[in-house]
């Protein structure tokens, strides 16, 4: 089930990239496409294609992610003023790589979490 990605080589470090964050559950980078000031993506270092899959084995990966958010906007200096966590889900929610990631974007005002 689970399928390489372009994520599986940035976390073997195959692909060069500012890793801000590795342990053994997760991997955390700035994003090569930043939507806002502060823009980095946190990974499971294990496949989980979408959210559909995230099963009761991964609820440390998943709490890790969190974690190492609420510790990289820390750093970032956008704790205090706040920041966003998206996951997006599949096609109609945005997923463009099937690897569960998380966006940590803030550093200015992100506005609305939705247009409509």
């Amino acid at each position: 089930m689970s399928t390489e990605t372009i994520f599986s080589r940035i976390i073997r470090r195959e692909i060069p990239t500012n890793i801000l964050y590795q342990d053994d559950l997760v991997t955390a980078f700035s994003d090569i496409a930043p939507q806002a000031k502060t823009h980095i993506l946190i990974i499971p270092n294990k496949i989980i294609p979408t959210v559909n899959e995230v099963s009761s084995e991964d609820e440390q990966t998943l709490g890790r992610l969190f974690t190492v958010a609420a510790k990289l906007a820390k750093e970032a200096g956008i704790a205090e003023d706040g920041y966003r966590l998206i996951v997006n889900c599949n096609k109609h929610g945005g997923q463009e790589v099937f690897h569960l990631h998380m966006h940590l974007v803030g550093g200015e005002p992100l506005g609305k979490m939705l247009a409509k």
